[in-house]
């Protein structure tokens, strides 16, 4: 008997697009991103127990432009995991699955994570940007 030419478990093509699927997606990359910054906090703190040149020399790395981007964006991944996960622990207790709401609360967390993110900015300004 010849095997079906077909995969054995679902594959991307044969799920439809749905509107909630995006924020779920983003939620797990938004964690890897999160686990990968982690990287340059370990980095700060082995500085800070190596001595004032460790720590002279990670406050050069942090200062340019490429890093400085990067904690922005470690920033708004913060918010966006966070909030996005009291998302999914609303779905996980049951409320908010019809879709009305599912896609309100989609739209809130993109929201709601763009206001905390700008506001953080807005709050970190000066060590980010001027110095």
């Amino acid at each position: 008997m010849t095997e079906p030419n077909r995969p054995l478990s679902p594959h991307l093509q044969v799920y439809r697009w749905l509107p909630a699927m995006a924020p779920s997606i983003l939620h797990r990359a938004s964690g890897v991103f999160l686990s990968l910054a982690s990287l340059l906090l370990v980095y700060w703190l082995v500085a800070v127990a190596r001595g004032p040149e460790a720590y002279a020399a990670v406050g050069r790395v942090f200062g340019s432009l490429p890093v400085r981007v990067l904690l922005a964006g470690a920033i708004a991944a913060f918010w966006y995991h966070l909030i996005a996960g009291l998302r999914h622990l609303a779905l996980d207790a049951d409320l908010g699955f019809d879709k009305v709401t599912a896609r309100r609360s989609s739209a809130a967390v993109v929201v709601l994570a763009g206001v905390a993110t700008l506001a953080t900015l807005a709050l970190a300004w000066h060590q980010l940007v001027l110095s």
